[in-house]
Formats: structure tokens, C-alpha cells, sequence
């Protein structure tokens, strides 16, 4: 049985596009956000996870903060220790101070970046696998953060570059399978990070573009079950073949600034 998973989400209740920060995000769309269906898609996710016996809790939405629905954006949890984000937008800086409060009301200290800086997006650009970070830049968190998760947590930090802006996170091109093995994109990488990624995960589940563009590796796994989007067909048959077992979610809403299944879930790991 996979062990079960403490996950902290936030209803979009007050999701909408209102700004560009990512190649996704079209404010001028002619067909805007439908924030009625980004809910029921939302509520989907979190009974997909409670069905399969996890503990979700919920982060209160704060108006005029569209994004903080994508929860992992706004922290790493590791051993019960908190690094808290401090976001590149300065549209969703925000977001920190009302997750800082939900941690701290839950009993958790929460260490920030000490650089004034320093961006570091949380979950978003760092994936806890096998006793190490993999840690993502190119895009939104810088490399110097890298380098303080690691004095913070005390484990091996792997530096990444991603480089194709539609993949502008690492949980829109990587996830973990398990506590050994991940799943990934090899063309969002820089030469030398691909080579990184060969050479710790040789098994490693290897997916398409088309595949990352639907969102499948803006996946949680827990270490059974993938929740994944549906549209991923590609990766969805292969996780398959590998013996885990796919439970689809769909996010089509949330795709529309940028986030999927991954961004709206920050895992605490206490």
C-alpha cells in the first residue's frame, strides 16, 4: 500500500486571468476563465484524493489573489520544516503572507529566503526525490536559492535548468513516481541537465512534449496512484505499463494561467 499523503490546497474561488506572467496566461481571451467550472474541477482533485485515503486541508482564498489556487507554488515542506516562497511576479507576492499564516496557525515555523533577491517558487522548482532536491531555474527561482534549500534542509540539492517557457516550473516538466524514480521531459532541459537526469534516473519514465503541454507531468504521485490529466495519453499508457496506476483529473480551467494537478497541490511532509 503507498503511504498516505497530508495535501494543502486552495479553492479557486476567486480565480481569473489577469495578467500575463506566463506563455499560458491570456488576459484578453475571448473565451475567459470559467471560475464555476475551475471549481468543480478543483473539487474533483480533492475528492480524487480523499478517495484514495489522503488528507487534504484547505488554505482560505484571499480576493484579488487569482493564482493561489496553485498551492505548491508557496512552499517546500520537508521533515515538518517550512522554506516559504517568495514569488518573481510581483502579482503574487501576496500569496506568501496568506500561506505564512495558515503554517504558522498550524504550528509550523517558516524560514524565508535571506536574500531580499533571492526567488524561490517553492514546489514549483523544487521535487523531493530518493534523499535529494531537484531543483529547477531558468525561469522563475534563481540558482542562489538553490544553495540555501540545501543549508536549510540539510540534504543534496541537484541544480537544473529548464528552457522552453511553456515549461516555466519543474513540476510542469518532472514529477516523482516514488521515492526512487520520476518522470519527465527531457527537451524542457538544458544539455547538461538532461545528462544529470540520464545518469540519477535511468529508468525514468521518458514523455513527450505533447504531453507535457497537457499538463501530464504537472502530476502527484503517491507511489501507486498517479493523479494525472487525461489528455496525457501518451504518458497515462506508459505509467500504466509500469504497474502505477493513473486516476484522471481534469484541470482544463486551471491550464489557462498556467497550472495543472501539481501547481494546486503542496504535499506537507511533517
Amino acid at each position: 500500500m503507498p503511504p498516505l499523503r497530508r495535501y494543502l490546497v486552495c479553492e479557486p474561488r476567486f480565480f481569473e486571468v489577469r495578467y500575463a506572467i506566463n506563455p499560458w496566461m491570456r488576459p484578453d481571451d475571448p473565451e475567459p476563465v470559467d471560475t464555476e467550472r475551475a471549481c468543480r474541477q478543483w473539487e474533483a482533485l480533492v475528492r480524487a484524493y480523499r478517495d484514495h485515503g489522503h488528507t487534504v486541508e484547505t488554505v482560505d482564498p484571499v480576493p484579488g489573489l487569482p493564482d493561489m489556487v496553485f498551492a505548491a507554488n508557496a512552499a517546500l515542506v520537508l521533515d515538518g520544516k517550512v522554506f516559504g516562497s517568495r514569488f518573481r511576479a510581483p502579482q503574487r507576492r501576496p500569496e506568501s503572507d496568506a500561506y505564512q499564516t495558515w503554517f504558522k496557525a498550524a504550528g509550523f515555523d517558516v524560514h524565508l529566503p535571506q536574500d531580499p533577491t533571492t526567488v524561490v517558487e517553492g514546489e514549483g522548482d523544487l521535487v523531493p526525490v530518493g534523499g535529494m532536491v531537484l531543483a529547477g531555474s531558468g525561469f522563475r527561482t534563481t540558482p542562489d536559492a538553490h544553495h540555501e534549500v540545501q543549508e536549510f534542509f540539510g540534504v543534496p540539492v541537484v541544480s537544473l535548468r529548464l528552457t522552453d517557457p511553456y515549461l516555466y516550473h519543474l513540476d510542469t516538466a518532472l514529477f516523482a513516481l516514488d521515492e526512487e524514480n520520476v518522470a519527465y521531459y527531457p527537451g524542457a532541459f538544458s544539455p547538461g541537465s538532461r545528462e544529470v537526469l540520464r545518469r540519477l534516473f535511468p529508468d525514468a519514465i521518458l514523455a513527450t512534449r505533447e504531453d507535457a503541454l497537457s499538463f501530464g507531468l504537472n502530476a502527484v504521485s503517491d507511489g501507486r496512484h498517479v493523479f494525472v490529466d487525461p489528455g496525457a495519453t501518451g504518458l497515462v499508457d506508459q505509467l500504466s505499463r509500469r504497474g502505477f496506476v493513473p486516476v484522471p483529473v481534469e484541470t482544463s480551467e486551471l491550464r489557462k494561467s498556467g497550472g495543472g494537478i501539481k501547481c494546486c497541490t503542496l504535499e506537507i511532509r511533517s
